[in-house]
């Protein structure tokens, strides 16, 4: 069984549900309190074993590699003023061998983002991470999916419940066999209908995959909502590769919506020894 060194994260949505604070500023760029939702997703591949990251991006997408570079005036500003711990949060950037970009030309779908990672993945397996999603967990999502790949092998994803009536906007996996962490699937169907749906397993963006699904990647073949959808290229694979769901441990939010994204906020904000306090004061102030 390869071990998983790569990771791509597909970042090139336009993430209008954030307008206008996203006209010029990519979604992942968003901070939860003082960190952009890229970085928390980059720290998580690194604590799992990831070794190689390939950021799918789009047009307007250059900040996050600036982000990621060494900002010279910045740094030398900082030492010559003292500010070492400011120095050290800004110096926290991953080696260039190590980040790599290309570029999806069209918004066809999260399956044709992976797919623009082909060249990148090999024959290697690799892992998922969107940012958008955002889980507060210790170990981090993906390093409990990385201890599970080591007992199963073959395919995983992370899963979680949902209310049967949102199924249809989840992939839902049809279950075979379940432990309560592990539940192996025969199949998953993109966004069914609460009546349809075969489970409320939801899986949320974190994956870990062979490099079979690019077989299925390449016919480019359209599903629901006439995109390419990376569940579909995930079902081709049954049969040939096993599946698993993950029902990882910790706290997911949804940074895609404004709600999540607040409560993301919320959360790491409370967790945090020098703005608890405070964060408690303001809410409790607000709340009357």
């Amino acid at each position: 069984m390869k071990p998983i060194r790569k990771a791509v994260l597909p970042v090139a949505g336009l993430g209008t549900r954030f307008l206008p604070a996203t006209k010029c500023m990519p979604k992942e760029m968003l901070p939860v309190v003082d960190k952009p939702l890229i970085q928390y997703a980059i720290e998580e591949a690194y604590e799992a074993g990831i070794e190689a990251i390939m950021l799918v991006t789009g047009r307007g997408k250059n900040l996050m590699e600036d982000h990621f570079d060494h900002a010279v005036e910045l740094e030398h500003t900082l030492e010559a003023r003292g500010k070492l711990k400011e120095l050290e949060l800004v110096r926290q950037f991953p080696a260039p061998s190590k980040l790599m970009y290309t570029r999806q030309q069209a918004p066809l779908g999260l399956g044709h983002a992976i797919w623009c990672a082909r060249e990148f993945v090999g024959t290697d397996p690799f892992a998922v991470i969107l940012p958008d999603d955002l889980v507060k967990s210790d170990p981090g999502c993906l390093k409990q999916m990385m201890d599970a790949y080591a007992e199963v092998g073959g395919n995983i994803v992370a899963v979680t419940e949902v209310p049967r009536d949102q199924t249809n906007k989840y992939g839902i996996l049809d279950v075979v066999e379940d432990d309560g962490r592990l539940a192996s699937a025969k199949g998953l169907v993109e966004k069914p209908d609460p009546a349809d749906a075969p489970s409320t397993l939801s899986i949320i963006g974190r994956y870990i995959l062979q490099h079979d699904v690019f077989a299925h990647l390449d016919k480019k073949e359209t599903g629901a909502g006439g995109e390419i959808q990376l569940t579909d290229a995930i079902a081709a694979t049954l049969g040939d590769v096993p599946f698993h769901g993950l029902r990882y441990k910790g706290r997911r939010f949804d940074c895609g919506s404004k709600p999540g994204f607040v409560a993301a906020n919320l959360a790491y904000a409370l967790d945090r020894e020098d703005l608890a306090d405070d964060v408690r004061a303001e809410i409790a102030d607000i709340l009357g």
